[in-house]
């Protein structure tokens, strides 16, 4: 299983970037997939989380209503859309899978040690 982000970028606060994880060599039916980032000298922080098999979404208070997560699952890709971005949304962004639970849930915004997969990150800045 491969992770590969992208859409990353330089954008003014206020503004929005979209977010693209493409996922190849997953064959799972439901599993829990999302986006974290980090910040230098930061712990990994989880942002938003979708159950692939379809439906539900779990946001961190930090971006709820900023962001928004979804998927096609016809591309294998899921999305992170940001909107009014500020300076502290400046961070490496991370798309992660776990194989390791059929389950998703808002605990899973705080556990990143149960991801078994990740992205090499795609760096966002606002200023």
């Amino acid at each position: 299983v491969q992770l590969v982000e992208s859409g990353g970028g330089s954008v003014q606060p206020g503004g929005s970037l979209t977010l693209s994880c493409v996922i190849s060599g997953y064959t799972g039916g439901g599993n829990c997939a999302g986006w974290f980032r980090q910040a230098p000298g930061q712990e990994r922080e989880g942002l938003a989380l979708i159950y692939t098999g379809g439906g539900s979404c779990y946001y961190a208070a930090s971006v709820q209503g900023r962001f928004t997560v979804s998927q096609d699952r016809n591309k294998n890709t899921i999305y992170l859309q940001m909107s009014r971005l500020v300076p502290e949304d400046t961070a490496m962004y991370y798309c992660a899978l776990t194989t390791r639970s059929q389950y998703c849930s808002s605990s899973y915004l705080n556990a990143p040690r149960i991801y078994n997969y990740w992205g090499k990150g795609t760096q966002v800045t606002v200023s």
